[in-house]
């Protein structure tokens, strides 16, 4: 049987999206992708919910401009608004968001039923997460802590700075220096996967970190291959468009930070939504 040489549609506000992108292509090694970083209008995490409803629907029509079969909201604030009115308004063509994904992740991981979920202050307001996770465990524990700055520290590409060490401990202590503290810690923010190494040394190995770029990566290839839309290998590279909708140039520089590889400022278009 031929496959379906279309390519995914990732898109999120910004950069951090690339970490779910990354994840996406080490999985996925025969698909073609096409992401889309709103650059201009980031970050989403404090704007409204129907603020965010509004740009996430011009972003996927410019996903479907491209024929992509399937779109990955690699976003944690439009995951958490968003989703459902994208599954309506594009079916039956796939939407897979990275909330879902993460909370059942930190459900299978949790031993005490404690589950601590880091995210940014539209995720943490709009509750995605906590809901998610009762749903799967009415009986979990949901700490939910906003972390904005991780955002900037990740940007800025310091993972092993003393700046981040700072700001993990005072983000974490409050949550593990009590008994009771949880022993699973969701990333509820593409960006915090960068971060991730020094949250782990902060809270020791016998915390379980759920990386939600990996966990919606598995959701994808399971999506695929239910619905028999897995790319094949037609000997062909698998090609990578970028697209964003302000400055090229820092795209391509903080996101290589992201995806782990360069990226070119020459591959990096620059679009406009509005005029979609």
């Amino acid at each position: 049987m031929p496959g379906d040489p279309r390519p995914i549609g990732v898109f999120d506000s910004g950069m951090g999206g690339l970490t779910v992108l990354r994840a996406l292509a080490a999985k996925l090694p025969r698909e073609r992708f096409v992401y889309l970083g709103d650059t201009a209008r980031l970050p989403y995490g404090t704007k409204s919910a129907e603020t965010v409803r509004a740009y996430a629907l011009q972003a996927t029509h410019l996903l479907l401009s491209e024929g992509v079969k399937m779109v990955v909201i690699a976003c944690n604030t439009a995951s958490s608004v968003a989703l459902g009115a994208l599954q309506d308004a594009l079916s039956p063509l796939p939407v897979i968001g990275v909330i879902e994904p993460g909370a059942r992740a930190g459900v299978g991981a949790t031993r005490n039923k404690r589950i601590a979920v880091l995210a940014t202050e539209g995720t943490v307001r709009g509750g995605a997460y906590a809901n998610a996770i009762r749903r799967l465990m009415s009986d979990a524990v949901v700490i939910q802590q906003p972390c904005q700055v991780f955002v900037a520290l990740a940007e800025e590409g310091w993972a092993e700075t003393r700046a981040t060490a700072a700001t993990v401990e005072d983000y974490l202590d409050p949550l593990f220096a009590r008994a009771d503290a949880p022993d699973t810690v969701v990333l509820g923010c593409t960006h915090f996967p960068v971060l991730a190494a020094a949250i782990q040394r902060h809270v020791g190995d016998g915390i379980t970190l759920v990386d939600s770029a990996e966990t919606t990566a598995g959701a994808v290839a399971g999506a695929l291959a239910e619905k028999n839309l897995q790319a094949t290998d037609d000997g062909e590279p698998r090609s990578i468009r970028f697209f964003a909708t302000d400055s090229p140039e820092r795209f391509a520089r903080i996101g290589a930070i992201f995806l782990g590889r360069t990226i070119e400022e020459g591959d990096v278009t620059l679009v406009d939504l509005k005029m979609v």
